[in-house]
């Protein structure tokens, strides 16, 4: 399996690309403008992008995943219920995403957003248990996502709940890949690690490791940082329904 991970600043966020060498085949996931770096990161692994992924419509920066879909002739892919106005290919909470040696299987996991999905990626070359799990903004190193930019506070603490639940189903070995760290909006206590474990974060993740309801919503209302700036256009522009702020 060929990995890539691009750390981004100014908004801070995380894109990968991931895929089979052998087989010639990749995806995308969350990427920012400009497009050029996983084009490049691609072609010097002789791949061509089959997929292009946004774990969930973004309300802290603007989304290239339509341009890159456009630019490479990939599925552009969202949950299949996402309130998008754009065409996508829609996809199920268990669907698999096919790149030859690689798969990636699909999880609904609401909460930080309605449509969040995280991608279990499993090298069958190496085994047949899922190596990496790419979560988004659901699980993050120290913390986990907002849950208001998109329902109200309440309602998505609740989601995530359900979410977390089932990572917490994984194997501590697995790699976890956010979709952020430290000086993210959407998150409270990130680390600048920008990768870690199931086991670490089940031991050292407060909020990961509640198990109950009552005592997870409370403290995900518990303060709640400023909303990133512009957030509801964001959120509409990547969804199709405005465009984009200036």
């Amino acid at each position: 399996m060929i990995l890539r991970q691009f750390l981004h600043r100014e908004p801070v966020a995380i894109s990968y690309l991931f895929g089979c060498g052998g087989r010639g085949l990749a995806a995308v996931v969350d990427p920012l403008e400009p497009i050029t770096p996983y084009l490049e990161a691609a072609a010097a692994g002789g791949m061509a992008i089959r997929f292009v992924i946004d774990t969930h419509i973004h309300a802290d920066h603007l989304s290239a995943g339509r341009a890159l879909a456009a630019a490479t002739g990939a599925a552009y892919v969202l949950w299949h219920g996402a309130d998008a106005l754009f065409p996508f290919r829609g996809v199920a909470d268990g669907e698999v995403l096919d790149l030859g040696n690689v798969t990636a299987e699909v999880w609904h996991l609401p909460g930080h957003t309605p449509e969040h999905l995280a991608l279990l990626v499993t090298d069958h070359t190496r085994a047949e248990e899922p190596w990496v799990v790419l979560t988004g903004h659901t699980l993050m190193a120290g913390d986990l996502g907002r849950t208001e930019l998109a329902t109200s506070a309440e309602a998505g603490a609740c989601a995530l709940f359900a979410s977390i639940a089932r990572l917490q189903t994984l194997p501590d070995f697995l790699e976890v890949l956010p979709g952020a760290y430290a000086g993210s909006v959407c998150g409270r206590s990130l680390s600048g690690k920008p990768c870690t474990t199931i086991g670490f974060e089940r031991r050292y993740n407060r909020a990961f490791g509640i198990a109950d309801a009552t005592e997870f919503v409370r403290v995900m209302l518990a303060e709640i940082p400023p909303p990133p700036p512009d957030a509801a256009r964001i959120r509409a522009a990547n969804a199709g329904r405005v465009l984009a702020p200036a």
